[in-house]
């Protein structure tokens, strides 16, 4: 049997038997392993290059807050990228990867993908403060974020990924370690905020839209404008 044919099974066995599940059941989960140790240093050593190169650009900042200074919401540096760039092989098949396993989602709602966060916390304690990805109906439906950091230990390092599921007594915390690939819900189900990170700290970001929540969005944007 093709070994493309094996890995499309095995990614369709992964999103029904586990992935679909735990969304609907509690809203989040994530897989571990999920490139492997020689495709996961290729996608890490590009994101290392940019962030080298000096092609990050800092995250949003917040308004003003007490005494008028400015309060960051976010201490991250991003790039946004489509995966074709050159050099980018590693990242194009991650992304192709977690494309198909959200495809197995079609009998759900229809979805779509547009770029890739890379996003790096430098490691001078900042975070990114607790928030929601979708809250105003922009048509982000579900959050894919992939981890590049290793030996992480977050008791040193911090830099967990908190989520408060909406009407749950608890918590979850994500530990962001090297090849861990996490799903959770981007609406008012899941805020969620990055703890500060006190070692340099790689993730990569997806969002999958509804496609008709997301048309919706851009009639709303055209008719404000």
């Amino acid at each position: 049997m093709p070994l493309g044919h094996i890995m499309r099974l095995d990614l369709e066995r992964i999103a029904l038997e586990y992935v679909v599940p735990c969304l609907h059941d509690i809203g989040f989960c994530y897989l571990d392993n999920f490139l492997g140790e020689v495709v996961g240093d290729c996608v890490l050593e590009r994101v290392k290059r940019m962030h080298r190169d000096g092609e990050l650009a800092d995250g949003q900042l917040a308004g003003p807050s007490r005494g008028g200074a400015k309060r960051h919401l976010r201490g991250d540096q991003i790039k946004w990228i489509g995966g074709t760039e050159e050099g980018c092989e590693a990242i194009n098949f991650l992304l192709t990867l977690i494309d198909r396993l959200a495809s197995y989602r079609i009998n759900y709602f229809p979805i779509c993908i547009f770029q890739a966060m890379v996003a790096c916390y430098p490691g001078n304690g900042t975070g990114y403060v607790r928030h929601v990805d979708n809250p105003n109906g922009d048509g982000r439906c579900i959050t894919c974020i992939y981890y590049l950091n290793k030996n992480w230990d977050s008791k040193l390092h911090g830099g967990i990924l908190r989520i408060f599921p909406e009407g749950k007594s608890y918590v979850a915390d994500v530990e962001p370690i090297f090849d861990r690939l996490l799903f959770f819900w981007s609406d008012r189900r899941n805020p969620h905020e990055v703890q500060p990170s006190y070692a340099t700290r790689y993730a990569m970001t997806v969002w999958y839209f509804d496609a008709e929540e997301r048309a919706e969005a851009k009639k709303k944007f055209r008719n404000l404008t």
